[in-house]
């Protein structure tokens, strides 16, 4: 059986799938990205009102980062956004103490292992550096648990505000926090072309 060609019928009826939808959610700073919270905290959820779908998030933003966030309800697709080996790349605004020097960041690249986990950045741009705090772009390429948090502290900066603002071709631009929009099929090809170009997703399913 081939996967891709496979039918599922229903006493000889195919049965009706959802449309695809994949949503860019201005996650907001203090609201954690799962279904429900036991502390009672507010979730993505909460924010996400007549959504016309069941989606589910790809990847996480922790309580204290705020930004991009996409959910779908094409499961295939968040997991080939996930897929370490899809090489997305997500974009990082960072604020941390101290200064970051060009030096550190070239090690934040070249990688470093904390605990049995290689950390590495894709690139680290250092926009504004002073003694108190400086200015970050972080771009990784796969998505570690909290991996900028662990890779600054690795180098004794701690991070004080971080916020994701890139998705491969995907940009939070002016939406609003707590706000959510719709992609559209040409946004998401045109963002994400090495899913696209698979031949499974290149022509209509056959019949």
């Amino acid at each position: 059986m081939v996967p891709e060609s496979a039918r599922i019928t229903i006493d000889g009826h195919a049965p009706r799938t959802a449309k695809p939808l994949s949503i860019l959610l201005h996650k907001p700073r203090g609201c954690v990205t799962t279904r429900s919270d036991p502390e009672g905290r507010k979730t993505v959820y909460d924010l996400l009102g007549d959504v016309p779908s069941p989606v589910v998030p790809v990847g996480r933003l922790d309580l204290a980062t705020s930004g991009l966030l996409l959910l779908t309800n094409d499961t295939q697709f968040g997991n080939w956004l996930t897929d370490p080996a899809s090489g997305v790349p997500r974009v990082y605004l960072v604020t941390v103490s101290g200064r970051v020097t060009h030096d550190t960041a070239r090690l934040l690249v070249d990688g470093i292992t904390v605990g049995r986990t290689r950390l590495a950045a894709s690139d680290v741009t250092v926009r504004k550096a002073s003694g108190r705090e400086s200015h970050l772009v972080v771009t990784l390429l796969e998505g570690k648990n909290r991996e900028v948090r662990r890779l600054l502290e690795a180098v004794d900066h701690r991070v004080t505000r971080l916020r994701r603002v890139q998705f491969g071709g995907i940009e939070l631009g002016q939406l609003a926090p707590g706000t959510w929009r719709e992609l559209s099929e040409d946004e998401l090809r045109a963002a994400f072309p090495g899913y696209y170009a698979a031949p499974s997703r290149r022509a209509p399913m056959p019949k």
